[in-house]
């Protein structure tokens, strides 16, 4: 009897799972290129998981998880991106993520790689751990249930909701993240500003008209636009903005603020000086705490990572921080 090649006697028990979404990426390259990564690390053979329709991402990574694997590896939109983290988030267990959707947010916000696909999916095996932070809110229901889910990047309460709902998926798929502009524009003409009762931690309850609550575990966006001053994806904190424009002209405030000042303005010393000593603009509003609880004075849409989530009454966010271990490449 022949002894076993050295490959097979170094390998261990040890697999990946891979979740992955087979109408955003290539499924038979994709395949073949994590089952080479892993017998190149000496583990087992990986496990391989499409989504579905009923199953966005969740059932896939607890399956993967249950069966023991080590570290979990996601390909999809940003959708199936925040479907494995909900899954996997306190549990220790790595992921993986490999760039392959629209905005690719999560990644953009870790400094992923958005090109090289090897390069992250050696990262699975060989890479290091990195702990963030992962949002979780409570979805309060016209019907007055309650449903919890989770954010890896932001959710969102009003127009942004809109936005997505009214992008058309051919457009997306022909023009990438700039699709959104047009969603947007056509949102801004059906949507009605709503009345919004809200808390920051424990600090004293406040009311305004807005147009859209944005939670946030982080902020970069495609283009290099930095939506909320100073959010971080591991400083333990939830960044909230309200947009609360009274007119056409404040929309212009709200895109000198969110580019000029957050996006050019806020990456140097100088330039965070010059904020400093601005008033300001009153058409959006930023806050920062642990947690932020809202209510609205009826059902708007919402959306989590860009995913649509129907209407909600209410929407109490947070921040867990260091809730989800990423893999990095090293």
């Amino acid at each position: 009897m022949s002894a076993p090649s050295s490959s097979a006697a170094e390998r261990d028990d040890r697999f990946a799972a891979l979740v992955y979404n087979p109408v955003k990426v290539d499924g038979a390259d994709l395949r073949s290129a994590v089952i080479a990564a892993s017998h190149r690390a000496g583990w087992s053979s990986p496990m391989l998981l499409e989504t579905t329709v009923e199953d966005p991402g969740q059932g896939a990574t607890r399956a993967a998880l249950d069966a023991g694997a080590s570290v979990v590896l996601v390909a999809g939109g940003d959708g199936t991106v925040r479907a494995v983290s909900e899954a996997i988030a306190r549990t220790g267990t790595p992921l993986t993520i490999i760039p392959s959707g629209t905005g690719n947010l999560l990644a953009r916000n870790l400094q992923l790689p958005l090109s090289e696909p090897e390069r992250m999916i050696r990262a699975a095996f060989a890479g290091r751990k990195r702990a963030v932070d992962i949002g979780f809110a409570n979805v309060k229901r016209a019907d007055g249930s309650v449903e919890e889910h989770a954010f890896v990047v932001m959710a969102g309460i009003g127009l942004d909701a809109a936005m997505i709902r009214n992008t058309r998926d051919d457009w997306k798929k022909s023009f990438g993240w700039v699709a959104y502009i047009d969603g947007a524009a056509r949102s801004l003409t059906t949507v009605s500003p709503f009345r919004v009762m809200f808390q920051v931690d424990d600090e004293r309850i406040l009311t305004t008209r807005a147009h859209s609550v944005l939670w946030a575990n982080c902020g970069q966006l495609p283009a290099g636009i930095q939506l909320l001053p100073g959010a971080a994806i591991d400083d333990g904190l939830l960044d909230v903005a309200i947009f609360r424009p009274r007119s056409w002209w404040g929309w212009l405030a709200v895109w000198r603020t969110v580019w000029w000042q957050n996006s050019v303005l806020g990456r140097t010393r100088t330039g965070r000086r010059v904020i400093a000593m601005s008033r300001g603009s009153k058409a959006v509003k930023f806050l920062q705490g642990a947690r932020m609880d809202a209510a609205v004075s009826s059902p708007q849409p919402i959306e989590f990572d860009g995913d649509e989530l129907g209407e909600a009454v209410g929407l109490d966010g947070r921040i867990e921080q260091g809730g989800l271990v990423v893999m990095v490449p090293a």
